[in-house]
């Protein structure tokens, strides 16, 4: 099953091993990103932070098997680099069924974004995104680590138009 999917420029840290995996039980770990998949030494070097007991894969975010993960037994987290990203994978085949749960994590402020929390920075086509994935049923939070408040759909809403009129 999809444990969560999670939007981290970052992909594989330590927050991710020492707090998410643990939080949501997750036993297995998908990166779905294609430059990281393309890169050799990324994903030498990601598959070396992660524990030899997790199962990790890192793959094109187009040959993502959404429907295998989500029937699978052990429980998956799934990484992608940005919001863009996350909106390929509902066109690519995931659903609010097979991962309810997205967690905007860490979006690196940029030129054209304003800060949602300290670590999440959206523009205004990402916060379109973000409602309108919650309007196809997805569950989606902002929030760096599982021991923060999560800031959901309306106050990332607000926050952004908040930021915006400064």
């Amino acid at each position: 099953m999809i444990a969560l999917v999670r939007v981290d420029n970052r992909l594989v840290h330590g927050q991710i091993l020492e707090a998410w995996m643990p939080r949501l039980r997750a036993t297995a770990l998908v990166v779905a990103d294609d430059d990281a998949a393309r890169s050799p030494l990324a994903r030498a070097a990601m598959t070396l932070a992660i524990p030899p007991d997790v199962p990790v894969t890192i793959q094109p975010l187009a040959e993502v098997d959404w429907a295998g993960l989500a029937s699978a037994e052990r429980s998956v987290l799934v990484l992608v680099r940005d919001v863009a990203d996350l909106e390929r994978a509902v066109a690519l085949g995931l659903t609010p069924q097979r991962g309810p749960r997205l967690n905007l994590g860490n979006v690196h402020f940029a030129s054209g974004r304003s800060p949602i929390t300290p670590s999440v920075f959206l523009s205004a086509a990402e916060v379109q995104a973000v409602l309108s994935l919650r309007s196809a049923g997805f569950e989606l939070e902002a929030r760096a680590v599982p021991a923060e408040s999560p800031v959901g759909v309306d106050e990332i809403e607000r926050r952004y138009k908040q930021a915006a009129q400064r």
